[in-house]
């Protein structure tokens, strides 16, 4: 196994006129998550350049994204329980997500870019949030659709290759954050398709991505949610 590397943004050197802004397209909040790296350099190391350069490609082929739908499992992880969920995941720029869960079946968690809603079937409940009181775990993924600033919350990066592939884990500038690292698996084609959040508590939540299709259509009432007739409905948008 190839030796885990490291990269900061305080020990890397510093262009006076140039930075490589990497805006990661294609999730769950409003916003761009605008990644700004330091630009290459002779005297840069060539992890710096490396991490660049993979996060540029990941820019590139994120950013031109408007519409994604992908398949995803998802897995979380708490004192060595594990419990998986899959389904599809629908993205529309800019902010509107819808994951519909398959199993369990009916499940649901979306945006329209301004609330978050989820569905519980077993429980027959239907939240509203604001997307500003939502501490989900699927903040990390806002590369998608974007609003994380790397170069903001982030102090460290450090590289991992796995084959033709690197994993590339991030970690949080401010201990106040839900989350202590992120990791994420990206191919050569700068697709990221495994993520990995672990949690302040210890728990971790992992999500892989599968059979993605860029650019379709999706129509507009899929991010339209209502709550279905005879379910429990809280509105917590509305909290004081």
């Amino acid at each position: 196994m190839s030796i885990q590397t490291k990269s900061s943004f305080g020990k890397a050197a510093r262009s006076a006129s140039t930075t490589a802004c990497v805006i990661a397209g294609a999730a769950m909040v409003v916003g761009a998550w605008i990644v700004c790296l330091p630009s290459a350099h002779a005297e840069d190391s060539s992890v710096d350049k490396d991490i660049a350069r993979m996060l540029k490609g990941v820019e590139e082929r994120y950013n031109r994204t408007e519409t994604l739908q992908v398949a995803f499992a998802e897995t979380y992880t708490n004192h060595g329980r594990k419990h998986t969920e899959n389904g599809e995941l629908y993205l529309h720029k800019p902010g509107r997500t819808r994951w519909e869960y398959k199993i369990p079946a009916g499940k649901l968690f979306g945006s329209d870019g301004k609330f978050v809603y989820s569905y519980m079937p077993d429980e027959k409940r239907f939240d509203k949030m604001s997307i500003k009181e939502t501490d989900d775990m699927r903040a990390p993924l806002a590369f998608l659709l974007g609003k994380l600033q790397f170069e903001k919350e982030f102090r460290e990066f450090r590289t991992l290759p796995d084959g033709p592939s690197t994993f590339v884990t991030a970690l949080p500038k401010s201990d106040k954050m839900p989350y202590t690292e992120v990791t994420f698996l990206i191919d050569p084609n700068f697709t990221i398709r495994w993520i990995n959040v672990k949690a302040q508590d210890g728990s971790q939540l992992e999500f892989s991505f599968s059979a993605e299709k860029r650019n379709p259509v999706i129509a507009e009432s899929m991010f339209e949610f209502k709550p279905p007739l005879g379910v429990i409905y809280t509105d917590l948008s509305k909290k004081p």
